[in-house]
C-alpha cells in the first residue's frame, strides 16, 4: 500500500533554511446517508424555507450505522494517499478531530495502522471548527523543524453522534465527512508551500460553543458575531504577513459554519462573492472537515486552479480562529 517511512536520518532531520510545508494532494470523504431539511422538517418544527433562509444548508450527510470518526478519517485519507501516488513516504499522521472514537488513545494512532502506517508519530489535535488550519500549523512546524519530511493531515468529525436531534436550532447546522491533505517538504517559492498561518484563542468565551450532558450546545449570536469578526481579523493578519492585499487572492475558503457567515466575511474583507468558495449548501458544518472537504471539492470540481492565491480562515469551540495561505499548485 503506501510507503511506511524507515528512521529518520540525521540528515534527513536535520532543519534547513526555508524549508515548509507544500501541498501534494487533497482528498475526501462523506458517509452515504443524506438528510434533507424535509426531512428535519418532518420531525422538527422547522422547514425548509427557514433552514435555507438562515444558514444556506440544504442537505448534509451523517455517519452510517456502526461507522464512526476514523471510518472517515481512514477513507479521506486512503484518497488523498492515492492521489499523492503509491511511493508517498508518510511521516506522521495529524487528525484534527473534537469526536475521536473514544477519549483515550487518541484515534490518529489508530487510523494510521489502518493506512498500514504504523510506526510513524500519530496524533490528534483538538481545536474544533478551527482544527483543520491548526493542523496545517502543526504538520508545517514538524516539516520546518525536519522531524517529518511527508505529513498527512485529515480533518474528521462526526457531529452528528453529539447534536440532540430534537433541537432544531443545532440538528440542521452540522453534518459528518472527512477531508485530508499530504504535506511534503518543499521551499517558500514552490506552488503549493504554506506561506503564512496565524492563531489565536479565547478561552474566557469558553462556555459559547460546549457540550453539556452528551449534547452540543451554542450560544448561537454570539458565535456568529465572534465568528466574522474573529475570521476576518485572522484573514487580515495572515494577508499581512504573506504581503497580500484582499484583491489579490482568487479563492477565499473559509469555514463552512453557514453561508451568511461566510458570505459576511468575505464582503468584510473586500472580496466579492464568486471569490467566496462554498460546500455547505450540500454538506453542512462538517467541523474540522469543513476547510479540507471545501478544498478537495473545489478542485474536483476545476474551481482551484493552479496558480490560484488561496486564503483560508476558520473559527471554533475554545474560542480559537486561524488563518492560512497558499497558491494552489498543479494536483492530478
Amino acid at each position: 500500500m503506501w510507503e511506511k517511512s524507515a528512521a529518520l536520518t540525521m540528515e534527513a532531520c536535520s532543519p534547513r533554511q526555508g524549508r515548509t510545508a507544500v501541498l501534494a494532494a487533497v482528498g475526501a470523504h462523506v458517509p452515504s446517508i443524506v438528510v434533507t431539511n424535509d426531512d428535519l422538517a418532518a420531525r422538527l418544527d422547522t422547514s425548509d424555507e427557514w433552514i435555507t433562509s438562515r444558514t444556506g444548508i440544504r442537505t448534509r450527510h451523517v455517519v452510517e450505522p456502526g461507522r464512526s470518526t476514523s471510518d472517515l478519517a481512514i477513507a479521506a485519507g486512503t484518497a488523498a494517499l492515492r492521489a499523492a501516488g503509491p511511493d508517498t513516504s508518510i511521516d506522521a499522521v495529524v487528525l484534527a478531530t473534537s469526536t475521536p472514537d473514544r477519549l483515550v488513545p487518541a484515534t490518529a494512532p489508530a487510523v494510521a495502522a489502518a493506512l498500514e502506517l504504523s510506526g510513524v508519530a500519530a496524533f490528534d489535535v483538538d481545536a474544533v471548527c478551527s482544527g483543520f488550519v491548526y493542523g496545517l500549523a502543526v504538520a508545517n512546524g514538524l516539516i520546518a523543524a525536519g522531524t517529518a519530511r511527508q505529513v498527512l493531515l485529515i480533518g474528521a468529525d462526526t457531529f452528528s453522534t453529539i447534536v440532540d436531534p430534537a433541537d432544531r436550532t443545532t440538528a440542521p447546522l452540522f453534518g459528518d465527512g472527512a477531508g485530508a491533505v499530504v504535506l511534503r517538504a518543499g521551499e517558500a517559492a514552490e506552488p503549493g508551500a504554506l506561506l503564512a498561518v496565524e492563531l489565536g484563542s479565547d478561552g474566557a468565551l469558553a462556555e459559547l460553543i460546549t457540550v453539556r450532558d452528551g449534547w452540543f450546545a451554542m450560544q448561537g449570536q454570539a458565535v456568529y458575531r465572534q465568528a466574522v469578526t474573529r475570521m476576518a481579523g485572522a484573514a487580515r493578519d495572515v494577508l499581512a504577513r504573506t504581503g497580500w492585499r484582499p484583491e489579490d487572492v482568487d479563492a477565499f475558503v473559509g469555514h463552512q459554519a453557514n453561508l451568511r457567515i461566510l458570505r459576511t466575511v468575505g464582503a468584510d474583507l473586500g472580496i466579492d462573492a464568486e471569490r467566496v468558495h462554498a460546500n455547505v449548501t450540500d454538506v453542512g458544518n462538517t467541523v474540522a472537515a469543513s476547510i479540507p472537504l471545501a478544498l478537495a471539492h473545489a478542485h474536483a470540481a476545476g474551481r482551484l486552479r493552479a496558480g490560484d492565491r488561496v486564503l483560508l480562515s476558520a473559527f471554533g469551540g475554545g474560542t480559537t480562529w486561524g488563518a492560512a495561505t497558499l497558491v494552489w499548485p498543479e494536483l492530478g
